[in-house]
């Protein structure tokens, strides 16, 4: 019996300086690891093998929601995705919950990657992350 393939994807997690109390995340806190245990599992259930690195080289300096969007990249060799922003794949965020937002953009890559906006569209839907848009 031929080993199931599954579609492979990239979500890195950027360092955070934090200049508002109000918009804290700790990637590296106990439950926001079981949140992205919970997702790795959810998505291979799918087919998805989702990988989550961290890149302690770049720093986003969090000033609002948008900044913490921003620290949160997505790859997918095979949906033609390379380290695209939270904030470019969903656009506005419904809640600001910053784990609804990654879930909403992991799902999106995975199963609908051609309804990102491309780079090249004039839209300005996030900032100062170094993705290109």
């Amino acid at each position: 019996m031929a080993a199931k393939k599954y579609k492979q994807l990239t979500l890195t997690l950027l360092s955070l300086e934090h200049n508002r109390p109000d918009w804290y995340v700790d990637f590296d806190e106990a439950t926001f690891r079981d949140y992205c245990q919970m997702l790795i599992a959810d998505m291979r259930k799918m087919g998805v093998a989702l990988e989550i690195v961290r890149n302690t080289e770049s720093v986003i300096t969090v000033n609002s929601y948008v900044d913490l969007l921003n620290a949160i990249k997505i790859s997918s060799v095979e949906g033609g995705h390379s380290n695209r922003c939270v904030g470019h794949v969903i656009g506005m965020s419904p809640h600001l919950d910053i784990r609804e937002d990654i879930a909403a953009a992991v799902r999106r890559i995975a199963f609908a990657p051609e309804t990102v906006v491309p780079s090249n569209e004039f839209k300005k839907v996030c900032h100062n992350c170094g993705c290109g848009c």
